[in-house]
């Protein structure tokens, strides 16, 4: 064996010893080890034989057993069955990463500029074997998870992996029986306290999520109110100009209408697409929608707005992402013939094509051709509500200089 691996071998004990310490400082799911002296020996143990296995399989880069994934994911059994959150194996993968590393790198020091083959080859080895380990565990983990969490309760743990980007969802996905899109609509719907309304939301969310199989999940707030936060798969077409912010999928009105029929009371929807990694951000602006947009009864059909929908009300809330937007829109105009003369013209005149044409010294089917580039180019129909809204403050902030 070579030095590198004889010093981690050396300090196995130590280095084990070290880690539950921090997983009991840094976890609070594991202040029971201070008190439950069995755990904290088998937790001790399963450190001890993590590293004597990484001893053993580095430095001829053999792979982890059949027999080895098998007592990572009792582990992940164990520890899922005790009641650990399903938080908890992000946050000891961040530790035990960060330690192992750091492990590592006080064994190469010893040497003294040496052992860097060494070093190299046990990085390599932990790069293909970490992920299938990792893998291991979250199913071990997952599965007891899934006998002791109601249903609606795991979709809503995806909803949140999937927010935040994190690899589990899609772990969980199979868990749920769901399959992954590469784009989605990020829906919030606004529902308002009611304090003579004694509706259990969270079980009507049960009932949404089995009618539609899309990751949903309720976050109440403390008034009785809250807000319902669906994923609703698009199709996504890299074609398509990345500022259009009015994609909303087929399937939005159906989950909103038996949204309403459950609430019962005057609700409010924001939605905002973006490909699965980007969903955070997505989540923010759907946030800002709903609470820019106006209640509908439950009895009206209620749609979710969108960007182009409210964006002079969060232009006037000041929100950054704004005047960015309407900048995207306007740079997409850019390589069109004169198209934002032809819109500063076109709603001048109240949109009368005779006038238009005539003020620009072109024939109508012309007119019609660039309005019909406007679209083809923004994915906003010129002549429609949304058109005169957010295509006017394009032209006229483009036309009076306000960008340069």
């Amino acid at each position: 064996m070579s030095s590198l691996f004889a010093e981690l071998a050396r300090q196995e004990a130590a280095n084990a010893r070290r880690e539950v310490d921090t997983y009991v400082r840094e976890i609070p799911e594991f202040a029971f080890l201070d008190i439950n002296s069995r755990a904290r020996a088998e937790t001790l143990e399963y450190a001890r034989w993590l590293r004597r296995r990484t001893v053993e399989l580095a430095p001829d880069g053999a792979s982890l057993t059949d027999d080895d994934l098998a007592h990572i994911t009792s582990m992940g059994a164990a520890r899922s069955d005790a009641g650990m959150s399903a938080a908890s194996p992000r946050r000891i993968l961040r530790v035990h990463t960060a330690l192992m590393l750091r492990e590592l790198n006080e064994a190469a020091e010893t040497q003294r500029g040496g052992g860097i083959d060494e070093l190299m080859r046990i990085m390599a080895w932990f790069t293909a074997q970490g992920e299938r380990g990792i893998g291991a565990y979250r199913r071990g983990f997952l599965t007891v998870l899934r006998r002791r969490m109601p249903y609606v309760a795991q979709v809503a743990l995806l909803t949140r992996a999937l927010l935040c980007d994190d690899p589990a969802a899609a772990e969980l996905a199979r868990l749920v029986e769901m399959d992954l899109a590469d784009h989605y609509a990020v829906t919030v719907v606004r529902v308002p306290a009611h304090p003579l309304d004694d509706r259990d939301l969270e079980s009507e969310t049960e009932a949404l999520v089995k009618a539609h199989q899309v990751p949903v999940m309720w976050c109440p707030a403390d008034d009785g109110g809250g807000e319902l936060v669906a994923l609703l798969p698009t199709t996504g077409d890299a074609a398509r100009p990345p500022a259009d912010p009015d994609e909303i999928p087929e399937s939005a009105p159906a989950l909103l209408h038996d949204l309403a029929l459950a609430v019962g009371r005057p609700c409010a929807a924001g939605t905002a697409p973006a490909p699965r990694a980007r969903l955070a951000d997505a989540l923010d602006r759907a946030r800002r929608i709903s609470r820019a947009a106006p209640l509908r009864r439950a009895s009206a059909a209620v749609r979710p707005y969108t960007f182009a929908d409210v964006f002079v009300e969060l232009a006037v809330a000041d929100v950054p992402s704004t005047d960015h937007w309407l900048r995207t829109l306007a740079r997409h105009l850019e390589p069109g013939p004169d198209l934002l003369v032809t819109l500063d013209a076109y709603y001048g005149h109240d949109m009368n094509r005779g006038a238009t044409a005539a003020a620009l010294n072109v024939h109508p089917r012309t007119l019609d051709y660039r309005l019909r580039r406007v679209r083809e180019l923004t994915g906003i129909d010129p002549g429609s509500t949304h058109g005169v809204r957010v295509l006017t403050a394009v032209a006229v902030r483009t036309l009076s200089g306000a960008w340069r």
